[in-house]
C-alpha cells in the first residue's frame, strides 16, 4: 500500500508480481495505463485473467495481435478465430490452424475453413472441414477451387474409421474424390476410390484414360468382369497390337473371357486384314478369316433371351457370316490358283488373269499380288518385255492405282528395266526425298502472282520469253 500511496506504481506492480499477487498487479497496471505490462502479466496469472486482458486490448487500437493471442491462450479459440478474421491477422490464424485436429470444435473448424478459403488457402481449408467431418464439403471444395488431390490428402479425406457414414454414404463420398480425380487427370487415384466405391466399370474407365496399358490388363485380369473384359480387349485393340503377338493373345484372351464372340470375330477379320496388307500372306488371312466365322456359329447358336433382338441380331450375324464367306471363298480360289502354278505355270497364269478382271477383286485380293505372280512368271521366262508392259499397265491404271514397288523386291524391278532398257524404278523413299528437296527448291525461289503462276503452268517457254524481255528492260 505504501507504494501505492506514493504513486510508486511500476514498483508496486513489480512487488505484486513477486508475490505472486499478478490480480492485483494487472488491476494497478490497468489504472496506471501500463498498456504494455498487462498481456505478459495475464500469461503468468493464466485462467480468466487472460480472457478478462483479451476484452481489455481489444477496447484499445492497435493491439489486436495481443488479443488474438490472449484469447487462444485462454482456450476461446472461437474467439481469437473470430477477432483475428476481424482484423486480419493472418499469422495468427496460421499459428491457430496448426493446432486445430478432429478433437476441435466443429463449428470453429468450420468457421476457420471458410476464413482459409476465401483467403485462397484452400488446401487447410479443405484440411478443417476433413477434421469437422464435413467431407462432402470438403470434396466439393476440392472440385470448386481445383485442389490436388494428393495422397496425403487423400488420407484425410477417406480416413479408415469413417464409422459416422453409412455404407452407401461413404461409396457416394469416395465416388465423388473420384471424380475430383478425373478433373484433375488424376486417372490412377481416380480408379482407386472408384474401386474402394465397388465401381469397377468406372474404375476401369479412369484407367482407361491414363493409357497405362499394364495397369489397364492387370485391373481387367483382378476384376474378372464380363464387361470390363470385353473393355480391356477393345482398348488394347487401339494400340498397335500388329507389331506385338503377347498383346494379340492378349486381346483374343478377355474376348473370350468375356463371351464376346462377335467382337473376337472382328479382331480375327481385322488379323486377317493385317496379314494381307502388311504380309501378303494369304494362308494365315483365310485362317483368321475361319477363325472369324467360327466365332459367329457360335454367337448365332447362343442366341438371346429377348425374341425381338435376337431376330434383329441373328439377321445382322448371319449376314455378315455370309460375307466373310464369300471373302474366304475368293481368297481361297486366290490360293488354289496359286498351288496350280506347282503342275501347270500356263493353266494357272490364265487363271489368275481372269480372275484379276472379277469386279471389285481388289477389295479381297490386292490386285499388286496378282500382278507381282503374273511380272514373276515372265521374269522366269525372261520374257522381260511383257512383264514390263504388265509394270506399264499397273503404272497406268488410276482405280486401283497399284505400285509395283510394294509387290516386287527391288533386284527383280531393276533385273527388268535393264533388260528392257528403261532406267530403273526409283524406290520410294527416292522420290519421296525428290519432292521434299523440289518444294525445299520451291520455297527458296521468289513469290509470283496467281495470274502469273497460271502463265507459268500454261506454257513454261512463254514465261521464260516474259521473264527475258523483263529482265532487258532493266540492263
Amino acid at each position: 500500500m505504501q507504494f501505492e500511496t506514493q504513486s510508486e506504481s511500476a514498483k508496486a506492480v513489480q512487488f505484486f508480481t513477486q508475490a505472486g499477487a499478478f490480480s492485483s498487479a494487472i488491476r494497478l497496471a490497468k489504472e496506471n495505463g501500463m498498456v504494455d505490462k498487462i498481456a505478459n502479466l495475464a500469461l503468468m496469472a493464466g485462467g480468466s485473467e487472460l480472457a478478462e486482458a483479451a476484452e481489455y486490448y481489444k477496447n484499445l487500437n492497435g493491439h489486436a495481435d495481443k488479443t488474438v493471442m490472449l484469447y487462444h491462450k485462454a482456450g476461446m479459440v472461437g474467439s481469437a478465430l473470430d477477432y483475428a478474421c476481424k482484423t486480419g491477422q493472418f499469422g495468427a490464424l496460421d499459428l491457430i490452424a496448426q493446432e486445430l485436429n478432429e478433437k476441435s470444435d466443429p463449428s470453429v473448424l468450420t468457421r476457420a475453413a471458410q476464413f482459409f478459403s476465401s483467403n485462397q488457402q484452400d488446401r487447410t481449408a479443405v484440411q478443417l472441414l476433413v477434421f469437422a467431418k464435413r467431407y462432402n464439403e470438403a470434396v466439393q471444395l476440392c472440385l470448386k477451387k481445383n485442389v490436388i488431390i494428393t495422397e496425403e490428402l487423400d488420407n484425410l479425406l477417406t480416413p479408415n474409421n469413417l464409422e459416422s457414414l453409412s455404407s452407401k454414404e461413404r461409396s457416394t463420398l469416395l465416388e465423388q474424390i473420384a471424380k475430383c480425380c478425373l478433373q484433375q487427370s488424376n486417372y490412377h487415384f481416380a480408379a482407386k476410390k472408384f474401386t474402394q466405391a465397388g465401381n469397377k466399370l468406372e474404375a476401369m474407365r479412369a484407367l482407361l484414360k491414363s493409357g497405362d496399358t499394364q495397369k489397364v490388363i492387370l485391373f481387367a485380369n483382378t476384376a474378372r468382369d464380363k464387361d470390363i473384359y470385353r473393355m480391356a480387349g477393345n482398348y488394347l485393340q487401339n494400340l498397335n497390337w500388329k507389331e506385338n503377338a503377347q498383346l494379340m493373345r492378349q486381346i483374343e484372351a478377355f474376348y473370350l473371357k468375356a463371351g464376346a464372340v462377335d467382337l473376337l470375330a472382328n479382331f480375327y477379320e481385322a488379323c486377317a486384314q493385317v496379314e494381307i496388307e502388311e504380309y501378303h500372306d494369304y494362308e494365315k488371312a483365310a485362317a483368321a478369316y475361319s477363325e472369324a466365322i467360327r466365332c459367329l456359329n457360335k454367337k448365332i447358336d447362343k442366341g438371346n433371351v429377348d425374341v425381338k433382338k435376337q431376330q434383329q441380331q441373328q439377321f445382322y450375324l448371319t449376314e455378315r457370316q455370309e460375307q466373310l464367306r464369300e471373302t474366304l471363298e475368293i481368297i481361297q480360289r486366290f490360293l488354289d490358283i496359286k498351288m496350280l502354278y506347282e503342275k501347270d505355270p500356263g493353266e494357272s497364269m490364265r487363271q489368275l488373269g481372269e480372275f484379276s478382271e472379277r469386279p471389285d477383286i481388289d477389295s479381297i485380293v490386292r490386285l499388286g499380288d496378282i500382278y507381282a505372280i503374273l511380272i514373276g512368271h515372265n521374269v522366269k521366262r525372261s520374257n522381260f518385255r511383257k512383264a514390263w508392259s504388265l509394270i506399264e499397265h499397273c503404272e497406268q491404271r488410276s482405280r486401283p492405282r497399284i505400285d509395283v514397288r510394294n509387290y516386287l523386291n527391288k533386284n527383280t524391278l531393276d533385273q527388268i528395266c535393264d533388260n528392257v532398257g528403261v532406267p530403273r524404278l526409283k524406290s520410294a523413299k527416292s522420290i519421296k526425298e525428290e519432292e521434299e528437296e523440289n518444294e525445299k527448291e520451291t520455297a527458296d525461289t521468289v513469290e509470283f502472282s496467281h495470274s502469273l503462276r497460271r502463265h507459268i503452268d500454261a506454257g513454261s517457254h512463254k514465261f521464260y520469253f516474259f521473264i527475258g524481255k523483263f529482265y532487258k528492260i532493266f540492263i
